[in-house]
């Protein structure tokens, strides 16, 4: 049975891009992959043997399911760390586990204790520190009645580490802010080391901040987007660039996903036709459409209708009308030798000519988390 579209992964780009990372941690920071989201819509069963093979030993994601699948590969030869999501029913599961999570309540941080005192296993908790994203974290004045559940419960709890998020480092509208949560999080970390508690690891960097913010680095960092190949933000790429001694200012990241489909069928549309439901797109001159079997049920967004780019033959050619359910049409016309089961590059790379997600993101003001962790789960996903 043949899928309608392919989704392959490159493992020498991937090596590339953790390779890059490295080398710009400074000594001794540990690299923790965040595979959220099926690892950013990559794969998290694909993805993970890749990025041991690359050396990642630390994996981050968001709820107790992810962190089940990615144990389920790992075993405990990894840390796995829960940064968001676990129900209180998973916690023991967690705990014996050697899952780590965070907790950023006293509720969570009770029924942790609970837990592990019933099964006599230290639970390995992160203490998330509110410092100005308003999200999830302890403030000052929780913090320390939290302190004080800590004190009393010792036994059974282990401060793996301590943690913070920013809000917003992809842009340096932010900077004063973010500058702020930085001083907001070494106070509460002071708070805690008064209180005679050990904060273990510090760890607060996402891609963004470890590549703008040096100094938010500290003991590890929790890089997502950058190691799949794509940059936070416009700013953070030309801050880069603006600061590289590399002559040729090149963009040191490449893609590691391509996502592929082929044409199912071609057609020729009159002068003064419209092209798909409704009125969206009438053809000015005679046409010759190719239909992809690709639509917004495969990840393919509605909002890219009249507006997103493939590539055929290594020509970068226009969607005409609106995204369907399960096709969109694209605009073939003057393209040689195109006929049915020609390839068509949704994501990805074809004689040079780029089609990537940021682009996709631009005109359809979504971001590439987004568009990325919308594609469906059962695409298949190729090792290259």
């Amino acid at each position: 049975m043949h899928d309608t579209s392919l989704i392959m992964l490159d493992y020498d780009a991937l090596s590339a891009n953790i390779d890059f990372i490295k080398s710009r941690l400074k000594p001794g920071v540990r690299l923790s992959s965040v595979v959220k989201g099926n690892a950013y819509g990559h794969g998290i069963k694909q993805m993970i043997p890749l990025l041991q093979k690359c050396g990642v030993d630390h994996f981050s994601v968001f709820s107790a399911t992810e962190a089940r699948a990615v144990y389920e590969i790992t075993g405990s030869e990894c840390t796995i760390m829960i940064m968001g999501h676990i129900h209180d029913d998973d916690i023991e599961w967690a705990i014996k586990n050697q899952i780590e999570f965070f907790v950023f309540d006293q509720e969570r941080g009770a029924i942790a204790i609970e837990v592990a005192k019933k099964i006599k296993q230290k639970a390995r908790i992160h203490v998330e520190l509110e410092t100005g994203f308003n999200r999830t974290g302890f403030n000052k004045k929780d913090l320390l009645k939290f302190i004080e559940l800590v004190k009393a419960n010792k036994e059974h709890l282990q401060i793996s580490g301590v943690c913070t998020h920013y809000a917003g480092a992809e842009s340096v509208a932010n900077f004063v802010r973010v500058k702020k949560q930085i001083n907001k999080y070494n106070k509460l970390c002071k708070l805690l080391i008064e209180n005679g508690i050990d904060t273990g690891i510090r760890h607060t960097a996402c891609s963004a901040a470890a590549m703008a913010y040096p100094k938010t680095q500290m003991d590890m960092v929790r890089i997502g987007i950058l190691q799949y190949g794509f940059w936070p933000s416009k700013e953070i790429l030309i801050d880069y660039l603006s600061q590289s001694k590399d002559a040729t200012k090149h963009d040191p990241l490449t893609r590691v996903i391509t996502w592929s489909s082929s044409l199912m069928s071609l057609k020729k549309v009159k002068t003064g036709d419209f092209i798909g439901y409704g009125t969206s797109f009438l053809a000015h001159h005679d046409m010759r459409v190719g239909i992809v079997p690709v639509g917004y049920s495969h990840g393919y967004g509605r909002a890219l209708s009249n507006q997103g780019r493939v590539l055929v033959n290594g020509n970068r050619v226009g969607v005409v009308g609106m995204v369907n359910m399960n096709m969109m049409m694209i605009d073939i016309t003057g393209i040689p030798d195109v006929e049915r089961g020609t390839p068509v590059i949704l994501i990805g790379e074809q004689d040079n000519v780029d089609i990537s997600v940021a682009s996709f993101g631009e005109m359809s003001n979504q971001l590439n988390y987004e568009l990325l962790t919308r594609l469906p789960l059962d695409i298949p996903r190729i090792i290259k």
